[in-house]
Order: structure tokens, then C-alpha cells, then sequence
């Protein structure tokens, strides 16, 4: 049987791509934010309903970039999750901050709002939540929180595009959203990221340090690096923004069908569906915890069969070797975070994994 992989790549046809880049070749304008790329900000401004949008070469010079135009203090603290990608943390000290691990929830795994104040210093300059698998954090907590002790609060949004809660985009909370568009995610350029804000004095700026801080042919103002979206990324993003609301709704059929499927068995946890919240059916987790299989072994079983499930989030970033000497990390300091680590399996989503094939997957599983 073919190979199922964790997730597949979300791409329009290949005559629609090709429709939606051949004037590039009559421009041959390919880069330094052509049509291409303006066009994709205004139509992802529409489709999040948010004031401003910078697009980015990857999700993790993004993220970068809006750590940055917060002109944070060298060596400030910022409370953050390990229950997440390396980019998160390693942004966070690329930046010359120091990550403060606050532990996660059983419910959705995102950051323990209830453990964050007992984390907050006269060192600490910001929170760093981020939203997993299509769930988002407790947003109105975070935001009470960081108004009481005047943080400020940079989203690691990767996971969350397309997410409403209670109607509302999760672009528009906190002070800065990040999205990644890399080819893994439900909306991809390839690869890409954005940034969502209000500021609108943050518009300029962000232009400045993502393009070298170039203002024209023989005036450079400010000391930027290079992280702008190319033409052919933003070609991607334009035909799969068409596609993205089939996209979700296909997903969450899949998702509904593992449900149904792994729902109720004894030692086989399901992230639940949170209320008020709109997901976009991003990964599908499982925990094995108290199963007749340990997660490894169901990773096992799978893979024999050329199922590629994943474990994900793990290991968590503050065991991660390059932090081993970080007086903040150290697994053992947020033990739900572990617990679920060391149990947790995303199995094969994508939207167009066939039902035959998640029956197939579930069947390892139970059988």
C-alpha cells in the first residue's frame, strides 16, 4: 500500500498555479514585493478581517520580526510554553530575551493561564502563548494578565490560521499575531509567514526590517535584514486562499471521523473541542495514556504499515540540548507539558486523506 505521511501539501492545480504566475514572465519581476505580494497582503487582510499584514519569507523570521518591533530590553524575560516547534524558543533568545517556561493545561495543552503571574518578575517584558493544533489559548486571561502587569503579548499563531473565536479572527488579539505558511500548514505559500497588527506606524517599519531598511535607490535609514515574500510564493498563497474554506471543511470530516472512530476507548485521549472556537482542524493529536500500546509503540505499529504518524510536540524545547545550561529550562519544571510529550501522537491529517485510509489507521491502532 502507498506511504501515508503525517500531513500532505495543500496545492491548487497545477493549471491554476501556472495561470496565476505566467505573467511573471512578462514583468520578470520576482521579488522585492511585487504584484504578487501586495495582492496576497490586501486578500489576507480581507480573509482575516485584520488592519495590516507584513508577509515573510518563513513563519520564523516572522516571528522573529515581531519580537523585534516591540523593542523589548536585552536579557528581559518572556513566559512562554515548551509544549511547541523550536522556532518559538529559539526566537525568543535570537532575540536576546531569556524564555521563562510556564507549564500547559490537560484540556487543550496550550500555555496554564493560572501559572503565568506566579512566573512574572520585575524582568519580565512579555508573554509568548501559542496556539497548538487549531487550538487557541485562553485569550481573554492573557489579555487581563498582561493589562494588570503591562506586558505585552506576541502570538505564536502558527497553528491557528483561519481560527475564530467567538466569530472574531485570532489574528486580532494580543499585540502581535504571527502565521506560518510553510508547505505542513492548512494555508501555505510554500513557504511564508506573516505578521498581523494595528499599528499602523508599525507599517514603515516593518518594511525597514525585512528589506535592509531601503527606502529608495541612495537612501538607506535603518539597520534591516532580508525576510520579504518572493512573487512565487505569494502566487501560492493567492490560488490556495480560493480553496482554503473547502480546505477546513474537508479536514474537519477526517477529524470528525477519527472521533467517531478512537472516541471513548479506554487509554486513547482526544483533544477536545473547545467551545466558542472556530478550528481549522490543523494536526490531530492523541494521547496514549493508559493504552495496551505505550505512543511508541503505536508509532511503531504504524510505521511498519507506512504510516508516518508524528510526535509532536516532542521533545519539549526546554530539554532541548542547546538550552542545558539555561537556568529556565529543564522538563521536570513543567510536568504536564512532559506528561503529554511523552504520550502524545499526531496522526495523518490532511484534506485529502481518504476515509478508507483513516479507517485503515485506526484499525492498527485498536486491533
Amino acid at each position: 500500500m502507498n506511504e501515508i505521511l503525517v500531513t500532505r501539501s495543500s496545492l491548487p492545480s497545477f493549471e491554476e498555479y501556472c495561470d496565476e504566475i505566467k505573467d511573471l514572465w512578462d514583468t520578470r519581476w520576482l521579488t522585492n514585493m511585487g504584484v504578487k505580494h501586495q495582492t496576497l497582503q490586501k486578500k489576507l487582510e480581507e480573509y482575516l478581517n485584520v488592519s495590516h499584514i507584513a508577509l515573510y519569507t518563513n513563519g520564523h523570521l516572522a516571528l522573529e520580526n515581531a519580537i523585534a518591533i516591540h523593542n523589548l530590553p536585552k536579557g528581559g524575560e518572556v513566559i512562554t510554553t515548551p509544549f511547541t516547534f523550536a522556532s518559538t524558543t529559539h526566537a525568543i533568545v535570537r532575540s536576546g530575551l531569556v524564555p521563562v517556561f510556564c507549564d500547559i493545561n490537560e484540556n487543550d495543552y496550550t500555555i496554564d493561564t493560572s501559572k503565568i503571574e506566579e512566573l512574572i518578575t520585575d524582568n519580565t517584558v512579555a508573554i509568548l502563548p501559542v496556539h497548538v493544533y487549531g487550538s487557541i489559548c485562553n485569550v481573554d486571561e492573557i489579555d487581563r494578565i498582561a493589562k494588570k502587569y503591562g506586558l505585552k503579548v506576541i502570538y505564536d499563531a502558527a497553528h491557528a490560521f483561519g481560527v475564530k473565536y467567538r466569530g472574531k479572527s485570532v489574528s486580532n488579539f494580543g499585540d502581535t499575531s504571527m502565521f506560518s505558511f510553510h508547505a505542513t500548514k492548512v494555508f501555505n505559500t510554500i513557504e511564508g509567514g506573516c505578521i498581523c497588527f494595528s499599528d499602523s506606524t508599525w507599517v514603515m517599519r516593518l518594511n525597514d526590517m525585512k528589506n535592509f531598511g531601503i527606502h529608495g535607490p541612495e537612501s538607506v535609514e535603518y539597520i534591516g535584514g532580508n525576510a520579504k515574500m518572493n512573487e512565487f510564493q505569494a502566487a501560492m498563497g493567492i490560488c490556495n486562499l480560493r480553496h482554503i474554506d473547502t480546505e477546513i471543511r474537508k479536514r474537519k470530516k477526517i477529524v470528525e471521523h477519527y472521533r467517531k472512530r478512537l472516541g471513548g476507548v479506554e487509554g486513547i485521549k482526544i483533544l477536545a473541542e473547545q467551545s466558542d472556537v472556530d478550528s481549522n482542524y490543523a494536526y490531530f493529536p492523541v494521547v496514549f495514556d493508559g493504552y495496551k500500546y505505550t505512543r511508541n509503540e503505536v508509532f511503531e505499529i504504524l510505521e511498519k504499515s507506512g504510516i508516518k504518524a508524528r510526535k509532536y510536540f516532542y521533545p519539549l524545547t526546554n530539554s532541548f540540548g542547546c538550552y542545558r545550561n539555561y537556568p529556565t529550562a529543564g522538563a521536570e519544571k513543567t510536568p504536564i507539558a512532559q506528561h503529554i510529550a511523552l504520550r502524545v501522537l499526531t496522526l495523518p491529517l490532511y484534506a485529502d486523506l481518504e476515509i478508507y485510509d483513516v479507517n485503515r489507521i485506526c484499525d492498527l491502532i485498536l486491533e
